[in-house]
C-alpha cells in the first residue's frame, strides 16, 4: 500500500519512498527540557507516534529517534532561578517528561540522545563547515555563513534577501551578516562548557540536531518531523550546516503538524493559556486527549476548549460501548438483520489503512472505526463475523493508540474529572520532600502515612534513580 505524506520541501503531497527498501529512519524534534511537557508537545508526540505505527502496520521496520535539548539558555536561566544545576534541571525535567508521555499511551523513542552526549560530534561536525570557509569566530562564538549556501530558504519558502534581522533572527552586532547563525557559544561566567578548538563553550541550538541525526540515521534519512514553527529558523538551519558539512540530502521528508489555539487564540506561555500535559490528564481520561488530539488531521490548527474535549467523548464511548455490549452477552441474538460478511470487513480495513496512510488522516480513519462500530451493534453476537468485527476494532484502535482499557473498566473510570485531588502543586511538593526526610530519617510510619495520603488524592508516585516523580491520576 501506498503512503503519502505532505513533505513541507515540496510543498505537495508525495509517494513515500524509502531511502532502503523495507526500512524507514525517523527524525523527530523533541523538547528543550527546562519545564513540563504541554498540548503542543503532546500533539506532536501523538500523531507521529501513529505514524510509527502505520509504518509498522505496513511492514516496515523503524528507527524513531526523538532527541531532548539539555543545555541552552532557557535551560541555563531556570536552573539559574532555581538554585540547581542545569544537569539536575534536565535530569528532573526528561524524568516527568517521560511520565507525561507515557500516560498518553505514546511509545518510547528507540533513541532518545541528549545534546550534552554529543558534543563530540557537535564539534566534529563545526569543525567540517568551518574548514570550508562556511563558518567563523566572532566574538567567542562560531557562526554560520547563511549567504554562502545558495539554497537557504528551501524549506520554509522565505527569499533570503527579503529577510531581516527580528523576532525569528539571532541579532548580535558581533556577526558578519544578521542572518548568520550560532553553531558553536563561547563560554560565559556560570555556565556549563566544553574543550573546543575555538575554547571553552557549548553548542547552539541548531547544530545538535544534525549532529545526531547524523550519528543515530546517516547523512541521508528519511522523515525529519515538528511542530510548523520550527520550519524558520531551526529546520532551515539544519539543513544549511548538515548539507554543507555532509555535502548530502539532509532529509527526504519534512512532517510539519499545525500549531495549537486554546479557545481561539494562539497557544503561548506569555499570554498564560498554555496547557500542561499534567493538568489535561488530571482533569481528562488521557485516551480522550489522544482521541481529541486525532480528531483533526495533523497539519491542521487544532483549537483547545473543554468543550471541544468533552464533545469527543460520545464518540469514544460509542466505540467501547459496542466492545463491551458484544464481551458481555456473546450469545445476543438482535431483531435487525446486517447485511455484512468477511469481505466487506476487509474492504473496511483497507479503506481504514488508506485513509491513515493518506498523510495520516486520522478523522477519516476514525470514521471508519465508527461504521464498524454501528455495524457491531447491529449485528448478531452469534454470528460468526461478530468476532472478527470485534477484533479488528481492537486491531485499528491499537494503530491510533486507542481502546487499550477494558471496556468495562472505561464506563467505571471517571472520564471527566471536574475536580481535582484538592492538593495544589506545591503542597504535593511539600508532601514529597516531607516523606523523603521521613525515609531518611527512618520514619516509616510517616513515610507511608505520606503516602498513603496522597494515593488517597489520586496522586501517583514514582521513585526511580534516588528523586520522585508523580503526577495525578
Amino acid at each position: 500500500m501506498e503512503i503519502k505524506l505532505y513533505n513541507t520541501l515540496t510543498n505537495k503531497k508525495e509517494v513515500f519512498q524509502p531511502i532502503e527498501p523495507g526500512k524507514v529512519k525517523i527524525y523527530a524534534c523533541g523538547e528543550t527540557v527546562y519545564d513540563r511537557s504541554h498540548l503542543g508537545h503532546a500533539r506532536s508526540a501523538i500523531n507521529f507516534d501513529v505514524m510509527r505505527n502505520v509504518f509498522k502496520t505496513l511492514g516496515y521496520a523503524v528507527t524513531y529517534v526523538r532527541n531532548h535539548t539539555d543545555i541552552d539558555d532557557k535551560m541555563i536561566n531556570r536552573a539559574n532561578e532555581r538554585g540547581i544545576t542545569v544537569a539536575q534541571l534536565a535530569e528532573e525535567m526528561i524524568g516527568f517528561h517521560d511520565i507525561d508521555m507515557s500516560s498518553l499511551g505514546i511509545n518510547p523513542p528507540d533513541f532518545a540522545p541528549r545534546a550534552t552526549e554529543y558534543v563530540p560530534q557537535i564539534i566534529e561536525m563545526i569543525q567540517s563547515i568551518y574548514d570550508k570557509g562556511l563558518a567563523y569566530e566572532a566574538g567567542g562564538d562560531v557562526f554560520f555563513r547563511v549567504r554562502k549556501f545558495k539554497e537557504y530558504g528551501k524549506l520554509s519558502g522565505k527569499n533570503i534577501d527579503d529577510l531581516q534581522s527580528g523576532a525569528r533572527v539571532e541579532v548580535d552586532e558581533s556577526k558578519d551578516d544578521a542572518l548568520d547563525f550560532v553553531l558553536w557559544k563561547g563560554a560565559k561566567p556560570g555556565e556549563p562548557t566544553w574543550d573546543s578548538p575555538w575554547g571553552p563553550g557549548r553548542p547552539g541550538w541548531h547544530i545538535e540536531c544534525s549532529a545526531m541525526g547524523k550519528d543515530l540515521l546517516g547523512t541521508t534519512f528519511d522523515i525529519h518531523t515538528g511542530g510548523s514553527d520550527l520550519i524558520f529558523p531551526h529546520h532551515e538551519n539544519e539543513i544549511a550546516q548538515s548539507e554543507c558539512a555532509n555535502e548530502q540530502t539532509f532529509v527526504n521528508f519534512w512532517l510539519h503538524n499545525g500549531m495549537i489555539k486554546i479557545e481561539g487564540e494562539k497557544m503561548s506561555k506569555s499570554l498564560g493559556n498554555f496547557a500542561i500535559i499534567a493538568d489535561l490528564v488530571e482533569k481528562y481520561h488521557p485516551e480522550l486527549v489522544r482521541f481529541f488530539i486525532l480528531s483533526t488531521q495533523y497539519r491542521q490548527s487544532l483549537d483547545f476548549s473543554e468543550a471541544a474535549v468533552e464533545s469527543r467523548l460520545e464518540g469514544l464511548d460509542r466505540i467501547y460501548g459496542a466492545l463491551e455490549k458484544f464481551e458481555s452477552n456473546k450469545a445476543a441474538k438482535s431483531s435487525a438483520e446486517a447485511d455484512f460478511d468477511k469481505k466487506q470487513l476487509e474492504e473496511h480495513h483497507q479503506r481504514f489503512l488508506q485513509a491513515i496512510a493518506d498523510d495520516l488522516n486520522t478523522p477519516q480513519a476514525i470514521g471508519v472505526l465508527f461504521e464498524l462500530t454501528r455495524v457491531l451493534n447491529s449485528i448478531d453476537n452469534q454470528d460468526p463475523v461478530a468476532e472478527l468485527l470485534y477484533k479488528e476494532i481492537l486491531d485499528l484502535g491499537d494503530i491510533l493508540g486507542i481502546l487499550k482499557i477494558s471496556p468495562s473498566q472505561w464506563f467505571k473510570t471517571q472520564r471527566i474529572k471536574k475536580t481535582g485531588s484538592g492538593l495544589t502543586d506545591t503542597e504535593i511538593d511539600q508532601l514529597i520532600e516531607d516523606r523523603r526526610q521521613a525515609r531518611e530519617d527512618k520514619n516509616w510510619q510517616r513515610a507511608d502515612e505520606i503516602r498513603d495520603q496522597l494515593q488517597a488524592a489520586s496522586i501517583q508516585l514514582e521513585d526511580r534513580e534516588g528523586k520522585t516523580f508523580w503526577r495525578r491520576s
